[in-house]
């Protein structure tokens, strides 16, 4: 059943004024015998970070992935104007701690979807990951095992990777959840700082002081869209009280 509240916040300027990256229209997905995103009507802003809020179960994982290309549409619309593939970051804990990969190895594979997995990397490619792992401030760790690294180290090795594949669209999946209020300002000033070097961000999070930080936001519930535009406006203490009402 459609939920029945609705508040639409007025977007912000900066991000209003923006053009669309990705839009969508009448978009619907799940899984075998169950659907999860209901019709939704939104699009996000390129040069922007957009947060994709709500409670568990609300889409926001499925959203990113249709977005990402890793799941599809069972309906409607999606449309991307950029050139090329997104760079998708999964949960941290998606990612198997028994994997043997180096830190360097897993920021490699991000240069996988020009190169392929079983091709030499070149020297532009390896460049690019120097760079992506700089940028992380993870060079110290290239030959550290993925399994063996803190939370917020093994995040930014994952972001590293995410931006080896040079794209223009980055997606995250609770990119900050269970870290220390540092690693959690560090990736905040990190994706700021690749808005302005034109990335356009989006994250789903549970991390309300993200969230609100953003540029712009989708509130999500019950996989349906309740809201959208600017954050401060939108995520107020009566609307997040009822979204994460319990059943």
């Amino acid at each position: 059943m459609k939920t029945m509240f609705k508040e639409q916040g007025s977007s912000p300027a900066t991000a209003k004024d923006r053009s669309p990256r990705v839009r969508f229209r009448e978009l619907s997905a799940g899984y075998p015998g169950r659907a999860v995103l209901h019709q939704l009507d939104a699009h996000i802003p390129a040069l922007a970070i957009t947060a994709l809020v709500g409670p568990n179960g609300s889409g926001k994982s499925t959203l990113l992935g249709v977005l990402a290309g890793v799941i599809r549409p069972t309906s409607g619309e999606l449309r991307h104007d950029g050139d090329r593939p997104p760079a998708f970051v999964p949960q941290r804990g998606a990612v198997g701690d028994a994997l043997p990969l180096t830190v360097r190895q897993t920021v490699e594979m991000g240069r996988w979807g020009d190169r392929g997995p079983w091709r030499r990397l070149t020297r532009l490619d390896r460049a690019t990951v120097d760079t992506a792992m700089q940028r992380l401030a993870i060079t110290d760790l290239a030959t550290r095992q993925l399994g063996e690294l803190s939370g917020g180290q093994r995040q930014r090795a994952l972001i590293a990777q995410g931006l080896a594949q040079e794209s223009d669209l980055l997606l995250l999946d609770e990119p900050t959840t269970g870290l220390d209020p540092e690693a959690r300002e560090r990736i905040a000033t990190l994706l700021t700082e690749l808005v302005t070097d034109g990335v356009t961000v989006v994250q789903a999070t549970h991390d309300l002081e993200a969230a609100r930080s953003a540029d712009t936001c989708l509130l999500l519930h019950d996989g349906h869209l309740v809201g959208q535009g600017d954050p401060e406006q939108l995520l107020t203490a009566s609307t997040l009280a009822r979204i994460w009402q319990p059943a």
